[in-house]
Protein backbone atom coordinates (compact mmCIF):
# COMPACT_ATOMS: atom_id res chain seq x y z
CA UNK A 1 0.00 0.00 0.00
CA UNK A 2 1.84 3.65 -0.97
CA UNK A 3 2.53 5.16 2.21
CA UNK A 4 0.13 8.18 1.47
CA UNK A 5 -2.64 5.83 1.86
CA UNK A 6 -1.42 4.28 5.51
CA UNK A 7 -2.87 5.56 8.44
CA UNK A 8 -1.37 8.42 10.47
CA UNK A 9 1.58 7.42 13.04
CA UNK A 10 -1.38 9.69 15.14
CA UNK A 11 -4.21 7.80 16.33
CA UNK A 12 -7.42 9.18 17.90
CA UNK A 13 -7.39 9.40 21.07
CA UNK A 14 -8.94 6.69 22.70
CA UNK A 15 -10.89 9.23 24.96
CA UNK A 16 -12.48 10.36 21.87
CA UNK A 17 -13.65 7.18 20.80
CA UNK A 18 -15.50 6.39 23.78
CA UNK A 19 -16.89 9.21 24.17
CA UNK A 20 -18.60 9.21 20.13
CA UNK A 21 -18.49 5.78 19.11
CA UNK A 22 -16.59 6.10 15.10
CA UNK A 23 -18.92 4.58 12.60
CA UNK A 24 -18.39 0.64 11.37
CA UNK A 25 -17.61 2.50 7.66
CA UNK A 26 -16.13 5.75 7.47
CA UNK A 27 -17.40 7.24 4.70
CA UNK A 28 -14.66 9.60 2.19
CA UNK A 29 -12.17 9.05 4.88
CA UNK A 30 -9.30 7.33 2.42
CA UNK A 31 -6.97 8.91 -0.36
CA UNK A 32 -3.65 10.30 -0.91
CA UNK A 33 -2.42 12.72 1.60
CA UNK A 34 0.46 13.33 -0.23
CA UNK A 35 -1.75 14.95 -3.22
CA UNK A 36 -3.74 16.67 -1.04
CA UNK A 37 -1.27 18.33 0.72
CA UNK A 38 0.42 19.09 -3.03
CA UNK A 39 -3.32 20.77 -3.85
CA UNK A 40 -3.66 22.77 -0.48
CA UNK A 41 0.17 23.38 -0.53
CA UNK A 42 0.72 22.21 3.55
CA UNK A 43 1.32 19.01 5.47
CA UNK A 44 -2.31 18.38 7.12
CA UNK A 45 -2.11 17.92 10.75
CA UNK A 46 -1.53 13.98 11.78
CA UNK A 47 -4.29 14.38 14.20
CA UNK A 48 -7.03 15.60 11.96
CA UNK A 49 -5.89 12.60 9.28
CA UNK A 50 -6.45 10.12 11.56
CA UNK A 51 -9.66 11.91 13.15
CA UNK A 52 -10.82 11.81 8.90
CA UNK A 53 -9.66 8.36 8.67
CA UNK A 54 -11.61 7.38 11.75
CA UNK A 55 -15.05 8.94 11.51
CA UNK A 56 -15.27 10.34 7.89
CA UNK A 57 -17.25 13.15 6.64
CA UNK A 58 -20.17 13.73 8.94
CA UNK A 59 -21.58 15.72 11.94
CA UNK A 60 -20.75 15.40 15.26
CA UNK A 61 -24.34 15.79 17.27
CA UNK A 62 -25.69 17.01 14.43
CA UNK A 63 -24.00 20.70 14.77
CA UNK A 64 -20.15 20.09 14.15
CA UNK A 65 -19.80 19.27 10.33
CA UNK A 66 -16.18 17.02 9.59
CA UNK A 67 -15.14 18.04 6.17
CA UNK A 68 -12.38 15.38 4.27
CA UNK A 69 -10.35 15.91 1.80
CA UNK A 70 -11.91 13.06 0.09
CA UNK A 71 -15.07 12.71 -2.25
CA UNK A 72 -16.73 15.59 -4.05
CA UNK A 73 -15.40 19.03 -3.91
CA UNK A 74 -18.39 20.53 -1.30
CA UNK A 75 -16.85 19.37 1.94
CA UNK A 76 -13.29 19.35 1.41
CA UNK A 77 -11.04 21.81 3.73
CA UNK A 78 -10.18 25.41 1.90
CA UNK A 79 -8.48 28.52 2.21
CA UNK A 80 -10.56 31.10 3.92
CA UNK A 81 -7.80 33.51 3.90
CA UNK A 82 -4.43 33.18 1.68
CA UNK A 83 -2.23 35.48 3.24
CA UNK A 84 1.15 34.33 5.20
CA UNK A 85 -0.42 32.19 8.32
CA UNK A 86 -4.13 32.42 6.87
CA UNK A 87 -6.93 30.30 7.96
CA UNK A 88 -7.48 27.13 6.52
CA UNK A 89 -11.00 25.90 7.08
CA UNK A 90 -11.64 21.77 8.30
CA UNK A 91 -15.28 21.84 9.43
CA UNK A 92 -18.11 24.12 10.32
CA UNK A 93 -21.04 24.06 12.37
CA UNK A 94 -24.81 23.91 11.46
CA UNK A 95 -24.62 27.70 12.06
CA UNK A 96 -22.76 28.61 9.43
CA UNK A 97 -19.42 29.16 11.45
CA UNK A 98 -15.91 27.78 9.83
CA UNK A 99 -13.25 25.99 12.37
CA UNK A 100 -9.79 26.81 11.23
CA UNK A 101 -6.34 26.77 11.10
CA UNK A 102 -4.17 29.28 11.75
CA UNK A 103 -1.43 28.02 9.47
CA UNK A 104 1.50 29.52 11.27
CA UNK A 105 4.81 27.31 11.28
CA UNK A 106 4.67 23.86 12.47
CA UNK A 107 1.14 22.30 11.40
CA UNK A 108 1.66 20.39 14.91
CA UNK A 109 1.01 23.30 16.10
CA UNK A 110 -1.25 25.00 14.27
CA UNK A 111 -4.52 27.08 16.54
CA UNK A 112 -7.76 26.62 15.98
CA UNK A 113 -10.09 29.82 14.95
CA UNK A 114 -13.38 29.01 15.53
CA UNK A 115 -14.71 32.36 13.53
CA UNK A 116 -18.52 32.61 13.50
CA UNK A 117 -21.11 33.32 10.90
CA UNK A 118 -21.25 37.17 12.10
CA UNK A 119 -17.18 37.91 12.22
CA UNK A 120 -16.66 37.11 15.37
CA UNK A 121 -13.61 34.91 16.50
CA UNK A 122 -12.12 32.98 19.28
CA UNK A 123 -8.57 30.87 18.85
CA UNK A 124 -7.66 27.61 21.11
CA UNK A 125 -4.83 25.35 21.69
CA UNK A 126 -3.75 23.13 18.38
CA UNK A 127 -5.52 20.25 17.29
CA UNK A 128 -8.84 19.66 15.50
CA UNK A 129 -9.47 16.43 17.54
CA UNK A 130 -8.55 17.65 20.62
CA UNK A 131 -10.90 20.65 20.32
CA UNK A 132 -13.30 17.97 18.87
CA UNK A 133 -13.24 16.06 22.40
CA UNK A 134 -13.34 19.12 24.21
CA UNK A 135 -16.23 20.01 22.16
CA UNK A 136 -18.37 16.98 22.83
CA UNK A 137 -17.33 16.43 26.09
CA UNK A 138 -18.75 19.77 27.15
CA UNK A 139 -15.29 21.29 28.22
CA UNK A 140 -14.73 23.96 25.20
CA UNK A 141 -15.68 27.08 27.15
CA UNK A 142 -16.79 29.01 23.87
CA UNK A 143 -18.73 31.85 23.72
CA UNK A 144 -19.56 31.76 20.59
CA UNK A 145 -20.20 27.73 20.02
CA UNK A 146 -23.22 26.27 21.79
CA UNK A 147 -22.92 22.90 23.90
CA UNK A 148 -24.24 19.42 22.94
CA UNK A 149 -27.57 19.13 24.65
CA UNK A 150 -26.98 17.91 28.00
CA UNK A 151 -28.19 14.55 29.36
CA UNK A 152 -27.67 12.93 25.69
CA UNK A 153 -24.57 10.74 25.03
CA UNK A 154 -22.16 12.53 22.12
CA UNK A 155 -22.68 10.87 18.83
CA UNK A 156 -21.66 11.33 15.16
CA UNK A 157 -23.75 10.76 12.18
CA UNK A 158 -22.20 9.48 8.88
CA UNK A 159 -22.73 12.14 5.99
CA UNK A 160 -24.58 9.99 3.07
CA UNK A 161 -27.34 10.16 0.97
CA UNK A 162 -30.92 9.74 2.52
CA UNK A 163 -34.15 9.58 1.54
CA UNK A 164 -36.93 11.81 3.48
CA UNK A 165 -40.99 10.49 3.92
CA UNK A 166 -42.64 11.35 6.02
CA UNK A 167 -46.17 9.97 7.26
CA UNK A 168 -48.80 12.30 8.36
CA UNK A 169 -50.95 10.15 11.01
CA UNK A 170 -54.31 10.00 12.30
CA UNK A 171 -54.30 10.53 15.92
CA UNK A 172 -55.44 7.16 17.03
CA UNK A 173 -56.74 6.26 20.57
CA UNK A 174 -53.76 6.00 22.38
CA UNK A 175 -51.95 8.80 24.35
CA UNK A 176 -49.28 10.26 23.21
CA UNK A 177 -46.67 8.71 25.59
CA UNK A 178 -47.66 5.16 24.51
CA UNK A 179 -47.76 6.05 21.03
CA UNK A 180 -43.89 6.97 21.17
CA UNK A 181 -43.42 4.19 23.26
CA UNK A 182 -44.59 1.60 20.09
CA UNK A 183 -42.94 3.74 17.85
CA UNK A 184 -39.51 2.98 19.14
CA UNK A 185 -40.14 -0.13 19.94
CA UNK A 186 -41.25 -1.04 16.63
CA UNK A 187 -37.92 0.30 15.36
CA UNK A 188 -35.90 -0.91 18.59
CA UNK A 189 -32.70 -0.51 19.06
CA UNK A 190 -32.87 3.27 18.81
CA UNK A 191 -30.48 6.67 20.56
CA UNK A 192 -31.87 9.58 21.75
CA UNK A 193 -31.42 12.56 19.89
CA UNK A 194 -33.12 15.51 21.55
CA UNK A 195 -36.88 16.61 21.96
CA UNK A 196 -39.06 19.58 22.80
CA UNK A 197 -42.05 20.13 24.22
CA UNK A 198 -44.45 23.39 24.19
CA UNK A 199 -45.42 25.46 27.42
CA UNK A 200 -48.86 23.52 26.65
CA UNK A 201 -47.69 20.35 26.36
CA UNK A 202 -49.78 20.02 23.32
CA UNK A 203 -47.35 19.83 20.74
CA UNK A 204 -43.80 19.11 20.21
CA UNK A 205 -40.90 16.84 18.51
CA UNK A 206 -38.59 14.01 19.76
CA UNK A 207 -35.58 13.20 17.60
CA UNK A 208 -33.60 9.63 17.71
CA UNK A 209 -32.03 7.44 15.20
CA UNK A 210 -32.20 3.33 14.52
CA UNK A 211 -28.80 1.95 16.30
CA UNK A 212 -28.66 -0.78 13.75
CA UNK A 213 -30.01 1.20 10.47
CA UNK A 214 -28.84 4.49 10.71
CA UNK A 215 -32.20 6.20 9.61
CA UNK A 216 -33.01 9.44 11.53
CA UNK A 217 -35.97 10.21 12.63
CA UNK A 218 -38.68 13.23 14.09
CA UNK A 219 -41.92 12.37 16.02
CA UNK A 220 -44.21 15.11 15.77
CA UNK A 221 -46.95 15.34 18.33
CA UNK A 222 -49.13 17.11 16.49
CA UNK A 223 -50.37 19.72 14.17
CA UNK A 224 -49.10 17.47 12.43
CA UNK A 225 -49.02 14.52 13.77
CA UNK A 226 -46.79 12.84 11.95
CA UNK A 227 -43.58 10.80 11.17
CA UNK A 228 -40.72 11.97 9.01
CA UNK A 229 -37.63 9.71 8.42
CA UNK A 230 -34.01 9.53 6.49
CA UNK A 231 -32.90 6.20 5.20
CA UNK A 232 -30.55 5.28 2.71
CA UNK A 233 -32.37 4.69 -0.59
CA UNK A 234 -31.49 1.31 -0.44
CA UNK A 235 -33.63 0.51 2.61
CA UNK A 236 -36.29 1.98 0.76
CA UNK A 237 -38.56 -1.29 1.39
CA UNK A 238 -37.53 -2.41 4.93
CA UNK A 239 -38.50 1.38 5.92
CA UNK A 240 -41.74 1.23 4.47
CA UNK A 241 -42.28 -2.17 6.09
CA UNK A 242 -40.66 -1.29 9.76
CA UNK A 243 -42.81 2.30 9.59
CA UNK A 244 -46.53 0.63 8.53
CA UNK A 245 -45.89 -1.97 11.27
CA UNK A 246 -44.89 1.00 13.90
CA UNK A 247 -48.10 2.81 12.65
CA UNK A 248 -50.29 -0.35 13.00
CA UNK A 249 -48.82 -0.85 16.89
CA UNK A 250 -49.52 3.07 17.43
CA UNK A 251 -53.22 2.42 16.37
CA UNK A 252 -52.72 4.89 13.93
CA UNK A 253 -53.66 5.37 10.36
CA UNK A 254 -51.30 6.83 7.73
CA UNK A 255 -53.57 8.78 5.91
CA UNK A 256 -50.71 10.23 3.18
CA UNK A 257 -46.84 9.92 2.48
CA UNK A 258 -45.33 13.03 1.10
CA UNK A 259 -41.72 14.13 0.61
CA UNK A 260 -38.87 16.30 2.45
CA UNK A 261 -40.75 19.17 0.74
CA UNK A 262 -44.46 18.13 1.90
CA UNK A 263 -45.50 17.00 -1.41
CA UNK A 264 -47.42 13.77 -2.20
CA UNK A 265 -44.90 10.78 -2.57
CA UNK A 266 -46.56 7.58 -4.64
CA UNK A 267 -43.60 5.24 -3.37
CA UNK A 268 -40.88 5.18 -0.67
CA UNK A 269 -38.53 4.86 -3.30
CA UNK A 270 -36.50 7.97 -4.91
CA UNK A 271 -38.07 9.37 -7.90
CA UNK A 272 -35.65 11.91 -9.13
CA UNK A 273 -31.86 12.18 -7.68
CA UNK A 274 -33.44 15.78 -6.06
CA UNK A 275 -35.55 13.25 -4.21
CA UNK A 276 -32.09 12.47 -1.95
CA UNK A 277 -30.18 14.92 0.60
CA UNK A 278 -26.38 14.96 -0.83
CA UNK A 279 -24.04 13.37 1.59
Amino acid sequence: MPRSMRRPRHRVPVSLRRLVPPPAEAVCACGDWGAVGGSLGVRLPADYRALVETYGRGDFCDHLCLHTPFGDARRRPYLLYRDPGGLLVWGTTIDADRLCWETSGDPRHWPIVLWSHDGAYETFGAGAAGFVERWVGGSLGSRLLGSPEPGLAPWFTTARRRLHRCLILSEGPLPHTERLRALRAALAPTTDRSSWRAADGRSGQDHFATADTDWQLTYDMSEPHQIRVAYPPEDAARAEDELMAAARLMRCEVVALTDAGGMPAATWYASTAEDLEPA
